[in-house]
């Protein structure tokens, strides 16, 4: 009887063995998930960096056509112009994950 209980594989014993395996799985995998989603939020952060460090100011002259007859312009379009100013975010001005922990309020 020792000997069979001892052979049999079957019950309670290979349950919990599942139960643990699966368990330190989904942990593993809620931190695998929480490492990518950190390096995709840098990486994005990255790009987001590059767009705010191009120089994006414009400037274009007008030209025009006078007439014959030196009465006015046939044609003419004005010049335009913009200047890049500084974003809230450029160069990480602002922090976008990774907050302090703050402790609860108190309940009201």
């Amino acid at each position: 009887m020792i000997n069979e209980f001892w052979q049999d594989e079957s019950g309670f014993v290979v349950s919990a063995e599942l139960v643990l395996i699966a368990t330190i799985l989904i942990l593993g995998l809620i931190v695998g998930l929480s490492s990518i989603q950190h390096a995709i939020v840098s990486e994005l952060n990255d790009i987001g960096d590059a767009a705010g460090n191009a120089n994006q100011s414009y400037w274009y002259t007008g030209f025009s056509k006078e007439k014959d007859d030196n009465n006015g312009f046939s044609a003419y379009t004005r010049g335009s112009a913009a200047r890049d100013e500084n974003d809230d975010c450029d160069n990480d001005q602002c922090e976008i994950a990774c907050d302090d922990p703050v402790n609860e309020g108190p309940k009201l």
